[in-house]
């Protein structure tokens, strides 16, 4: 009833919302007169903030539209190049491009917020590189009829994109993971080549807890603490029969968007404060910054309640991978059968979801790859969103990154 009551309140809220919608609009316009009463700044910047707090918020659009190529503007087209229940692959084709770019294919997190999350980190790569997404599907928006996601599924997906983008990028891929979905994309190459199947040219992996036995944080702690039939009976719920996706069991997104700011609720409430701040001083570049941000922040969508629980098991209660125990539809998965595919981990200092050394256990699993093939960065000062988005990002760490494929690319 969790979900049921949460939409039920969000329809209480929207007489309200246009209240203080139209609220706004009379005390900013400059042909009402209420825009000349003192303090009608601060109160429409508090009718402002309101709606911000309260509103529904939608995947938004990678929106990139261009990229500069060897200084020379390149027009950005997406396409669909496969599109599943449960996941489309976007491509970002340029008008303009390099002779024999490598092809990587980023692997986005299905953690509750859409691959838009990673727009700076595409937009970034792309004048180096043909780049496409996995863009995950909000699990309401996906019939019942469809069926399940098991963790199972999920690795056939990598699997099945992997192939697909292989033949696309002529043999030579590179794969690019950022948090998440690296224990099933490292589970998924495993199996691939215990098959003797060509394999991704190299695998970046970002932020991701691949053992995370080492240095736990508050994420492991919550997930671990509590037995698996406390997350069936108090997160777990029904979609509502208005959405597509009616009936099915998912891990709702407004749920995991209260778990994300519970974790830093004073930086939040600090931050919100400043915008109404702003606001007020009609400061509207930095206004314009934080709706931004928080647009991209609070769109969240759910997940498919089968895979949220066997990630808790696999990955928080059981590390599975890490221990060797792993199993996909039947077969163990062993890293160590990965004797050729380049290994780039990269961590964040400050990161408090993956903490030090989760993503680097990759590379004691993967046993049997030469050193040489094998590379490792720990960025100073930098959180987890900081990994994959931003100032650091982009000056530090993506220029490593565009180096290791090039190497391994040749």
């Amino acid at each position: 009833m969790l979900y049921q009551m949460h939409e039920f309140q969000r329809s209480i809220m929207e007489p309200w919302r246009w209240w203080a919608q139209a609220s706004v609009d009379a005390l900013q316009s400059p042909l009402s007169p209420l825009s000349l009463v003192p303090s009608s700044n601060r109160a429409a910047a508090g009718f402002d903030l309101m709606l911000r707090l309260t509103g529904r918020y939608e995947r938004p659009p990678f929106a990139i539209t261009q990229v500069q190529v060897d200084g020379k503007p390149a027009d950005i087209t997406e396409s669909v190049l496969l599109d599943k229940p449960f996941c489309q692959l976007r491509h970002f084709a340029k008008s303009t491009s390099r002779k024999g770019e490598p092809h990587v294919l980023v692997f986005a997190p299905l953690s509750g917020h859409f691959a838009t999350l990673l727009r700076d980190t595409v937009r970034t790569m792309l004048p180096d590189h043909d780049v496409t997404i996995t863009d995950w599907k909000d699990a309401r928006e996906v019939s019942l009829a469809e069926g399940p996601f098991h963790f199972d599924d999920y690795v056939a997906y990598v699997q099945e994109f992997i192939r697909v983008m292989q033949k696309r990028a002529g043999g030579k891929l590179h794969i690019v993971s950022v948090c998440q979905p690296t224990v099933p994309v490292l589970a998924a190459v495993a199996l691939m080549a215990a098959h003797g199947e060509k394999l991704p040219t190299s695998m970046t992996m970002m932020g991701g807890p691949i053992d995370t036995r080492k240095n736990p944080t508050s994420v492991n702690d919550f997930a671990t603490r509590r037995p698996l039939w406390w997350f069936e009976q108090n997160v777990i719920q029904r979609v509502p029969v208005k959405y597509p996706g009616a009936m099915r069991r998912v891990y709702p997104g407004f749920l995991q968007l209260a778990g994300f700011v519970a974790m830093n609720p004073e930086k939040h409430m600090e931050s919100h404060q400043e915008y109404y701040k702003h606001l007020v001083a009609g400061d509207g570049e930095s206004a314009e910054s934080h709706r931004r941000f928080y647009d991209e922040y609070n769109a969240v969508m759910d997940l498919p309640a089968e895979y949220y629980l066997d990630t808790i098991v696999h990955v928080f209660q059981k590390q599975s991978l890490a221990r060797g125990t792993l199993e996909v539809a039947g077969e163990l998965v062993n890293p160590s059968a990965i004797r050729h595919t380049a290994l780039f981990t990269i961590e964040g200092e400050l990161d408090d979801i993956s903490g030090s050394g989760q993503t680097a256990a990759a590379h004691a699993l993967c046993s049997n790859l030469p050193p040489a093939r094998g590379q490792h960065l720990t960025a100073p000062g930098v959180g987890h969103y900081g990994i994959f988005s931003g100032r650091k990002y982009r000056e530090t760490i993506y220029p490593k990154i565009r180096d290791f494929i090039k190497k391994h690319n040749r």
